[in-house]
C-alpha cells in the first residue's frame, strides 16, 4: 500500500513538472493531453496491476510487465528520434547564426583594421612617465 502511494505521488509530481509552461513549447496542448493520459494510465496501472496484464492479454502479450517493457522501448526510440531531429535543427540554426555574425563583423570593421580587431601590441603608457 505504501509503495503505491509513493509511486502515485512521484508520477503526479513528475507529471506536474513536465506539464508546466516553459515558454518555448511547440504543440503544447497536444503534449499536455498525451502526458496527462500517460499519468492517468500510470496511476491506474499502479493501483490495479492486474489491469495491465488484462490489456497485455488483449493485444497478444503474455504479461503486463512485458507490455510495459515494449511500450518503454518504443517510447525511448521515439525520444531518441525526436532529440536527434531537434539537435540537427539546432545545429543548423547555430551555423546560420555564426555565418550571420561573421558577415556582420566583416562588414562593420573600420577601414584599415582587420575584421578581428587591431593587431598592434600596446607599448608603455605615456601617462606613466616612461
Amino acid at each position: 500500500m505504501w509503495i503505491q502511494i509513493v509511486l502515485i505521488v512521484g508520477v503526479v509530481a513528475i507529471g506536474a513538472v513536465f506539464m508546466r509552461r516553459t515558454g518555448a513549447d511547440n504543440h503544447l496542448a497536444i503534449r499536455r493531453l498525451l502526458f496527462g493520459a500517460f499519468v492517468l494510465v500510470a496511476i491506474v496501472s499502479i493501483l490495479f496491476p492486474q489491469w495491465l496484464t488484462w490489456v497485455a492479454n488483449l493485444v497478444g502479450v503474455g504479461r503486463g510487465t512485458d507490455l510495459l517493457l515494449y511500450a518503454l522501448v518504443l517510447m525511448f526510440l521515439v525520444f531518441v528520434y525526436t532529440q536527434s531531429r531537434r539537435n540537427a535543427a539546432q545545429q543548423r540554426r547555430l551555423t546560420l547564426l555564426a555565418r550571420k555574425l561573421a558577415l556582420l563583423q566583416a562588414t562593420t570593421a573600420p577601414e584599415g583594421t582587420p575584421p578581428h580587431g587591431p593587431t598592434h601590441t600596446p607599448g608603455p603608457d605615456p601617462a606613466d612617465g616612461a
